[in-house]
């Protein structure tokens, strides 16, 4: 294996602004999913998959490129973190969207295209910070909007469980969509991971 001595700072750049927008892309088809449902739903959660699957080969990119080069543009454990933290949130995504079909679900709660629809703006907000990491400019306010989100995803599981407690007579219907609901705040909780491992790239490079 040939180990390159000089940064390659452009690959490196590129495949982080790949995968962000691949989260962006998989958080839409999530969006899109959790609205229409049942509609194309076999359709839209296979789509989804695929976009996992990019998500997964884009780490992968990363890792080997990162494997291969000797002198990285930044600290090599950031790099791997923030690849890594993207990947999560396509898994998290990807896992919700499966749980629709395995759980057996009929209709998708409000609560739920909430969460989604924060999930989206959670991942454009960090795609936005990702593509201003290269020369290391300053993306404060994506990352702050990025803790603002997490909140918000956090009111929102809160919300959803207790209407969940006070609404169904189903205990089944409680375990899976409290999974659901729990899964969905796992991927906002995976956008703020990306967003400190940036602020720490960004606090380290300035």
């Amino acid at each position: 294996m040939r180990v390159r001595l000089t940064p390659q700072r452009r690959e490196f750049f590129d495949l982080f602004c790949q995968a962000s927008s691949n989260a962006v892309d998989i958080a839409r088809l999530l969006v899109q999913l959790f609205t229409t449902f049942p509609e194309n739903g076999s359709e839209l959660v296979d789509r989804i998959k695929d976009r996992e699957h990019r998500g997964d080969e884009l780490t992968h990119d990363v890792v080997t490129l990162l494997n291969r080069t000797f002198v990285t543009p930044f600290d090599r454990d950031d790099i791997y973190r923030l690849a890594a933290a993207v990947d999560d949130v396509c898994d998290f995504i990807d896992e919700a969207a499966g749980n629709l079909f395995s759980y057996g679900v009929v209709e998708v709660p409000g609560r739920a295209r909430e969460q989604a629809d924060v999930i989206l703006r959670s991942t454009m907000m960090l795609d936005e910070a990702m593509q201003r990491l290269e020369g290391f400019k300053d993306s404060s306010r994506q990352l702050i909007e990025l803790r603002s989100l997490e909140d918000e995803g956090d009111r929102l599981l809160h919300e959803s469980i207790a209407d969940l407690f006070r609404s169904s007579t189903d205990p089944l219907t409680v375990i899976r969509w409290k999974d659901i609901h729990e899964g969905l705040e796992e991927a906002v909780d995976a956008c703020e991971n990306a967003a400190d491992v940036l602020e720490a790239i960004l606090v380290k490079n300035r």
